[in-house]
């Protein structure tokens, strides 16, 4: 029952995925989440994020951000990535994620999708038929709140990795 909610691949980061391995892999296109998965809550990209986003299309690889945020927020963390975008997204809705596909002229099983969490990314993701990467949600120095799904996801990730019928396609996927 835990498995809806299991990511293919977990990782601590967008910056620990192996891009490269992923495209040997079929993989063309990957959709990302903006807050806590690629910069903290609200935030800027960053000259990180912006070579990370270089990197992957000199790969070939497509990207679309897949976002709840609203058009002007992604338009401004957009700036320097010039990548498509979908804003009010309405994850985990698998129409979101489907749609996603669509704007980047791919079949599900040629997209991965990369976010921070459990009950949106991951879950719409699967539910629309999408590999899933989870990384660790991105917290400033100091920062001991989260909210209550936190505690839940905690728990889930703490059977996925007990869980031997969780291995597939994505081992090994981080550097």
């Amino acid at each position: 029952m835990l498995e809806r909610w299991y990511p293919t691949a977990h990782v601590p980061s967008v910056f620990a995925i192996d891009y490269e391995k992923l495209a040997a892999l079929g993989y063309k296109g990957i959709l990302f989440d903006i807050d806590n998965t690629l910069v903290h809550h609200g935030d800027d990209s960053t000259p990180e994020v912006d070579a990370l986003f270089r990197h992957i299309h000199s790969l070939g690889l497509k990207t679309l951000l897949l976002s709840d945020n609203s058009a002007a927020r992604i338009e401004r963390f957009n700036r320097n990535i010039r990548t498509l975008f979908i804003a009010e997204a309405g994850k985990p809705d698998p129409a979101a994620y489907r749609r996603a596909c669509a704007m980047l002229g791919l079949p599900p099983e040629q997209v991965v999708c990369v976010g921070d969490q459990v009950f949106r990314d991951i879950r719409g993701a699967n539910r629309a038929g999408l590999d899933s990467i989870l990384v660790d949600f991105i917290r400033l120095p100091g920062e001991t709140h989260y909210g209550k799904k936190r505690v839940l996801e905690k728990a889930i990730l703490w059977f996925y990795h007990r869980d031997p019928r969780r291995r597939g396609r994505l081992d090994g996927i981080g550097k």
